[in-house]
């Protein structure tokens, strides 16, 4: 019999990597609802046209499909085959596979709206933490099965809106003890590129080459950008645009003077002075940049695109997003503006384990750990187990009765900080002895001064 394993890009998380993931979840989510959004789930799969064609052609092929049950009928064989050729000559086919598992949360949250528009106040601003799935190549930093923590404002073409959620991205990192650079652009900005290097129908061509860019490197965009048919005059002044450099004002100067009166260039740049302008995180470690060389590439971006990069570490973005102001369309609902943002927790784990600033607290689960000393004993002491769990005050009670030496083990390996012992002089005396192990100090109480000294 072979061995278990686990399917390439996922994982298994032990207690100890759940405490720390929930520690960055539940950061998360208070800085959410701190800004007021609200809860969302939907489901891991979707159905395939609701994916298929968002994500640009370099993300509809990491789309996990799903086959449709009953493909193992015989009488259905001859068919499949069929159906499977052209699965493989990149088709897709209903006779073989209808769902898929979900990409991300933006996509799904944009069909949740316009299936219920009219029942929702607007503007709509829900928060999702859930998993998604990518036919990705697994690394560090990049699997397969992974989550995302989304905040997505629908209905408002607002600018406050993406001021706000530069700063949730600045107070997560902080509360996290990350420096970040919160990167943005405008895809405005990468629309009067393309204007400029001869049309709108190149921004695709564009935008695809020069997410690449950290990857690839600035030759192989320009030897990418060549195949796509821009000639050199074209990739001449691609490269400019790439090698801006100095603080944002410097930036934002020469993109001015390489871009001209290009309408949409200047509507870009309009857009980032105000961001730039009015979000005040001057007090915060976490540095709000320009960075005209972002591109996310997803086609459903229409304005300001945010992407965030932990200092001090080798990782790709842990966070990124921007404005859409048509999704709701690509479902029947058009005119519905919005802008969101994600966090990639897993990358975020990976970068406070490399900067180790996970906190001690956070592998505290049991507090308390009552030892058995026997059948009275142990009933005595399952009473006051009960009593400080009634309190939120998480404890256990060894599983038997066993020498000390194993039950301070069991404690030392959970992490737990006290014990609390009670033999039969402690009970004849309505006693017991806490040791704090942490400290490595002990003391008696009486037994009812226990939730006191717990600090309830």
């Amino acid at each position: 019999m072979s061995k278990p394993g686990l399917p390439q890009g996922t994982r298994d998380f032990s207690a100890a990597v759940v405490r720390k993931r929930n520690h960055i979840f539940q950061t998360i989510r208070s800085v959410f609802e701190l800004y007021g959004f609200q809860p969302l789930e939907t489901p891991a799969m979707e159905n395939l046209d609701t994916l298929m064609g968002k994500y640009g052609e370099e993300g509809d092929k990491l789309i996990f499909k799903i086959l449709n049950n009953g493909l193992d009928n015989p009488a259905k064989h001859e068919q499949a085959k069929a159906d499977f050729e052209k699965i493989l000559e990149g088709k897709n086919n209903k006779g073989i596979t209808e769902r898929a598992l979900r990409y991300d949360l933006t996509i799904p949250f944009a069909r949740y709206v316009a299936m219920n528009y009219g029942q929702l106040t607007m503007p709509f601003k829900r928060y999702q933490l859930q998993p998604v799935w990518r036919a990705d190549r697994p690394q560090k930093g990049r699997y397969r099965e992974f989550y995302q923590c989304d905040a997505d404002v629908v209905g408002s073409n607002s600018l406050l809106n993406e001021v706000e959620l530069a700063h949730i991205y600045a107070s997560v990192f902080e509360q996290l003890k990350v420096p970040v650079e919160i990167r943005i652009n405008s895809r405005k900005i990468l629309a009067a590129l393309a204007e400029v290097c001869g049309g709108a129908d190149k921004m695709t061509d564009i935008t695809v080459a020069i997410d690449k860019l950290d990857k690839i490197g600035i030759d192989k965009v320009k030897e990418e950008l060549s195949q796509r048919g821009l000639n050199n005059q074209q990739v001449t002044i691609i490269e400019k645009y790439l090698t801006i450099s100095g603080n944002n004002e410097e930036k934002i100067s020469q993109l001015a003077t390489l871009l001209g009166n290009n309408e949409s260039g200047k509507k870009g740049l309009e857009e980032i002075q105000y961001v730039l302008t009015n979000c005040d995180i001057s007090n915060s470690p976490n540095h709000l940049v320009t960075d005209f060389t972002l591109a996310r590439g997803l086609n459903y971006y229409t304005g300001i695109i945010f992407e965030v990069k932990a200092l001090g570490v080798q990782m790709g973005s842990i966070g990124g997003g921007g404005r859409y102001d048509d999704l709701t369309g690509l479902f029947g609902v058009p005119n519905v503006p919005g802008v969101g943002i994600s966090f990639g927790v897993d990358r975020i784990y990976d970068v406070m384990e490399d900067l180790q600033v996970f906190p001690d607290t956070v592998q505290i689960g049991t507090k308390v750990l009552f030892f058995n000393l026997g059948e009275a004993e142990s009933k005595n002491a399952f009473h006051l187990l009960q009593t400080l769990r009634k309190n939120n005050i998480a404890a256990e009670l060894f599983h038997e009765q066993s020498k000390f030496d194993k039950q301070f083990k069991y404690a030392e390996k959970k992490n737990i900080p006290y014990a609390v012992i009670i033999g039969s002089k402690e009970m004849e005396q309505g006693t017991c002895i806490v040791k704090d192990l942490t400290k490595g100090t002990q003391e008696e109480i009486a037994q009812s001064a226990l939730l006191s000294y717990m600090g309830v």
